[in-house]
C-alpha cells in the first residue's frame, strides 16, 4: 500500500506542474525578458534575449523542483528562474561571442558562485570580456538568487555544496569553451583532480554531471523546507551525483548529437565507442538513478525527476531520428508504463509550443 501510495503522489506532481508551475515560470520570465530588453549593449542584448526565448525548457524543466513537498513554491521559482538564466546567459556569452579568454569566462562564472552565496562580493563580471554595458542586468538576476536562497531555514545547512556544485560547473563551462585542441585535454586534468568524487564514470561522463543545475535545485528545495542533516545531504548527492545530473547532461547530448558534430561542437555523447557502448552507458545512468532514487525520502517525487528527464528530452524529434530511434525507445522501455505516459504529455506540449 505504501509503495502504491508513493506512486500515486508522483503522479499527482503533474498537474499542478502544469497548470501552475509552467504558468509561473512564464511570468519570471516575462520579467526578465523585459529587463533584458533594456540592457545597453547590443550584443549583450540579443544574447540576454536569446538565453531566455531559446532556452525556457530548461526554467521550464528546473522548476519540477519547486513542488518538492513542502518547498517555499514560489521562492523556489523565482530562484531556479534566475538562476538558470544566469547559466544560460554565461553560456551564450561563452559560446556564441568572439573575443575573450578563459580568464575572462571565469570571470563571468563568478556571478553564477555569488548567486548562491551572498557573502561572496559583487564585482565587474565583464572585467575582460569584449562586451560589458548590460545595465545591471546580471547583477539583478544575482541578487534575486541571493535574497531567495538566503531566505530558506536550511541554507547554511547546504551552502558548501551548493557552492561546491556552482564551481564544479563553472569550471566545465570555462574549460569546454576554450579552443578545440585544448578543451579536452583541460577537461581530462581537471578531471584527474576530481576522480574521487566519482571513480566509477569516465572523464566525459563526470564532465556531463558537473554540467547540471539539477543537484543544486534538488539541495536549495530541501533547504526551503527546513534545517538538513548531514545524512540527507550526503544520500541526496550520491544520487544526484554523478548519476542522475550525470542523466540529464547526456540525454541533453543525446539529443543534440548531429547538430554538435556538424558545428565541431564538444559533444560528450560521441565520445562513447559506438552505438552499444552509448546505449550502455545511457543506460547504467538510467537504472542507477531509478537505484538512487528509491534510498531518498520523497522517493517518488525523485523517480518522477527522472521519469520527466526522459520523457522532456525523448519527446523532441531528434530523439526519433534514424540513428537514435532504437536507443531512445530502449530508454523508455526502461522506465516503464508512467514515463511513456508523460513523453506522450510533453510530446502534446511540444506540439502546442508550450516547451
Amino acid at each position: 500500500m505504501s509503495i502504491l501510495l508513493e506512486r500515486t503522489k508522483g503522479r499527482a506532481v503533474i498537474i499542478p506542474y502544469l497548470f501552475r508551475i509552467l504558468p509561473a515560470v512564464e511570468q519570471e520570465l516575462a520579467i526578465w525578458r523585459k529587463r533584458a530588453q533594456d540592457i545597453p549593449d547590443p550584443e549583450l542584448k540579443r544574447q540576454a534575449l536569446a538565453s531566455i526565448d531559446k532556452k525556457k525548457f530548461h526554467c521550464q524543466g528546473g522548476s519540477i523542483y519547486a513542488l518538492y513537498p513542502g518547498a517555499k513554491t514560489s521562492q523556489m521559482i523565482s530562484f531556479i528562474v534566475a538562476l538558470q538564466t544566469i547559466s544560460d546567459y554565461l553560456d551564450n556569452l561563452c559560446d556564441r561571442v568572439a573575443g575573450a579568454n578563459e580568464e575572462a569566462f571565469r570571470r563571468l562564472h563568478q556571478a553564477l558562485s555569488a548567486a548562491v552565496d551572498p557573502a561572496a562580493p559583487v564585482t565587474d563580471w565583464y572585467e575582460g570580456y569584449p562586451y560589458q554595458l548590460d545595465g545591471g542586468y546580471l547583477t539583478q538576476l544575482v541578487q534575486s538568487c541571493r535574497k531567495n536562497v538566503a531566505a530558506f531555514p536550511g541554507y547554511f545547512d547546504v551552502r558548501q555544496e551548493l557552492i561546491h556544485l556552482v564551481s564544479l560547473y563553472s569550471d566545465l563551462q570555462v574549460y569546454k569553451h576554450q579552443d578545440k585542441g585544448l578543451r579536452t585535454e583541460l577537461l581530462t586534468r581537471w578531471f584527474s583532480r576530481h576522480a574521487e568524487l566519482a571513480p566509477q564514470v569516465f572523464w566525459w561522463e563526470f564532465s556531463a554531471a558537473a554540467g547540471s543545475t539539477l543537484g543544486i535545485f534538488a539541495l536549495a528545495a530541501m533547504a526551503s523546507i527546513r534545517a538538513i542533516n548531514r545524512l540527507e545531504i550526503d544520500r541526496l548527492q550520491a544520487c544526484y551525483f554523478p548519476w542522475l545530473c550525470g542523466l540529464h547532461i547526456l540525454l541533453d547530448y543525446f539529443i543534440d548529437l548531429d547538430e554538435d558534430l556538424r558545428h565541431g561542437e564538444l559533444n560528450f555523447v560521441s565520445i562513447y565507442a559506438d552505438e552499444e557502448v552509448m546505449t550502455a552507458g545511457l543506460t547504467r545512468f538510467l537504472r542507477e538513478s531509478l537505484q538512487g532514487v528509491e534510498m531518498l525520502p520523497h522517493a517518488a517525487f525523485h523517480r518522477t525527476v527522472v521519469q520527466g528527464l526522459l520523457a522532456l528530452y525523448l519527446s523532441d524529434p531528434k530523439a526519433f531520428c534514424a540513428e537514435r530511434n532504437k536507443i531512445s525507445r530502449q530508454l523508455l522501455r526502461e522506465v516503464g508504463l508512467e514515463a511513456r505516459l508523460l513523453h506522450k504529455v510533453c510530446l502534446g506540449l511540444r506540439s502546442a509550443g508550450i516547451v
